[in-house]
């Protein structure tokens, strides 16, 4: 049974806010690929699990009609009223019920999510929506990420894991898809010829205001909240204010670098 936890308003605002696009290394993983696998024009992208459509924009910057579906109608509300090209829709529906015809789909895409659906159904309606020689990307940022900032990085970074630490008390078992690397989810995936790639790394540019508002996009920290919403805050105005001393400044913009290592599956369907 797939899992919903970005459905409110508020937590879509704050996903659309400070979560970040695909970075540039794992963009050229995946279009490196479809266009090895490639040999007729790619028509028809579909994004499953958009959330407020940072990877969907990405992808209709290269891809003639794309498409970005979510269950939650606040994300794809989200998605709607942030800029988009003319090529690129979105709808409300779930990762196990695409509305799309059999052989229809070139490239169908997944940005950190196909850990929350129903792996089973999920991967039958891969298997039917995508074309004879159609590719998949199903990609997730890990847990393994760092700060870097002049000579303080090793203190950020050990800062930020103890945050996260924490946070993720507050884990849905499913996430233990993304702590084992997608394992699982490679295997499920019903093409004989696909591969999973664990060592891409992005340095996707950030301030100290967007790692805390990163920290408060987490599914854990929503819980997190619920559960005890003054010690949520609190934890998140302390992160914010060690991060400042061990920089040595003053502003929540100053600018720093976040590294995230992705891991992603591709796959292409057999004849």
């Amino acid at each position: 049974m797939a899992t919903q936890l970005f459905e409110g308003k508020g937590h879509a605002a704050v996903y659309q806010k400070y979560r970040f696009a695909p970075g540039e290394e794992l963009q050229q993983t995946i279009l490196s690929y479809v266009r090895e696998k490639r040999t007729n024009p790619v028509e028809l992208v579909v994004d499953v699990g958009c959330g407020s459509g940072q990877g969907t924009r990405f992808l209709a910057e290269h891809f003639r009609k794309v498409v970005g579906a979510d269950i939650s109608e606040a994300q794809i509300q989200e998605a709607r009223d942030a800029p988009s090209p003319p090529n690129l829709s979105y709808l409300v529906c779930p990762a196990e019920e695409l509305p799309f015809e059999d052989g229809s789909v070139d490239l169908l895409t997944s940005f950190t999510a196909v850990h929350w659906f129903d792996i089973e159904k999920f991967m039958k309606e891969v298997n039917r929506v995508v074309k004879p020689r159609g590719c998949v990307a199903l990609s997730t940022y890990t847990a393994d990420m760092s700060l870097r900032y002049g000579h303080c990085s090793e203190k950020l970074t050990e800062i930020f894991r103890e945050t996260t630490d924490l946070i993720f008390k507050y884990a849905h078992t499913r996430v233990k898809h993304v702590l084992e690397d997608y394992k699982e989810i490679f295997e499920a995936l019903p093409f004989q010829d696909k591969k999973r790639i664990t060592d891409i790394f992005d340095k996707i540019p950030m301030t100290v205001a967007g790692v805390v508002g990163y920290f408060e996009s987490f599914s854990p920290y929503q819980a997190y909240m619920k559960d005890d919403p003054e010690a949520a805050k609190t934890l998140l105005q302390e992160t914010e204010k060690r991060f400042l001393d061990t920089m040595g400044v003053s502003s929540r913009e100053t600018p720093l670098e976040f590294w995230v290592r992705h891991v992603c599956i591709l796959g292409c369907k057999g004849p």
